[in-house]
C-alpha cells in the first residue's frame, strides 16, 4: 500500500460501486465458467498421450496459470478496496465519484469521472483519482482554476461543471 505523506498510516483504494460489481462478476466469470472450461480443454487435452509436444495441452496449463493469477489478485483486491456508495455532503465541491467538467484555455471541454485505479478509463472518460489531474481537482468548485504538470509542460483548466450520480442499488 502506498502511504500518505504526513499522517504514515495507508491510503484507503477507493471504487464506485459499479467498479467493484465489475470486478467481482470477473472473479465470478473467471472461476465459474472459463475456468472449468480451460480445466476440461486441458484434461482433454492430456488424455491425448504425449504432453511434452502437446500444444493444446501446454497452452490450456499456461492458460490456468494465468486464470489463477487473476483469480488471485482480484481476490486480495476485493479485499483491500473501499466502496464509496454515498454521495458527499458538499456536492458543490469536487470529490471521489464525481463527473467533472473541464475547459481549457483554448475554450474545449472534456468530462471525466473520478474513479478508483482500478476503473480508469479514459474511453469512458473514467479518470483515475491517482492521476495528477484528479488530485488536482479535488475540493476544486466551479470556476475554479487548476493546473497541473504535463509532459509537455504546466497546463491549466477551469472547472465548469460538477456533478455527482445516485450511487445505484441494482446489486
Amino acid at each position: 500500500m502506498t502511504q500518505v505523506p504526513g499522517n504514515g498510516g495507508p491510503r484507503p483504494r477507493y471504487i464506485t460501486p459499479e467498479g467493484e460489481r465489475a470486478l467481482r462478476d470477473e472473479l465470478q466469470y473467471l472461476w465459474k465458467v472459463k475456468r472449468p472450461e480451460v480445466t476440461q480443454a486441458v484434461r482433454e487435452a492430456a488424455a491425448l498421450g504425449d504432453r511434452s509436444e502437446n500444444a493444446e495441452y501446454i497452452y490450456g496449463k499456461k492458460q490456468l496459470r494465468e486464470i489463477d493469477r487473476r483469480v488471485r489478485f482480484l481476490g486480495k483486491r476485493l479485499e483491500e478496496l473501499t466502496v464509496v456508495d454515498r454521495l458527499p455532503d458538499d456536492r458543490d465541491k469536487v470529490f471521489f465519484g464525481a463527473w467533472v467538467t473541464v475547459e481549457d484555455e483554448e475554450g474545449d471541454e472534456q468530462t471525466y469521472r473520478l474513479v478508483g485505479a482500478d476503473e480508469f478509463d479514459l474511453n469512458k472518460g473514467y479518470l483515475s483519482i491517482n492521476s495528477p489531474l484528479a488530485r488536482a481537482l479535488i475540493g476544486k468548485r466551479l470556476d475554479d482554476e487548476v493546473s497541473v504538470r504535463t509532459p509537455e509542460g504546466w497546463k491549466s483548466v477551469f472547472v465548469v461543471g460538477i456533478r455527482y450520480e445516485a450511487p445505484s442499488d441494482d446489486k
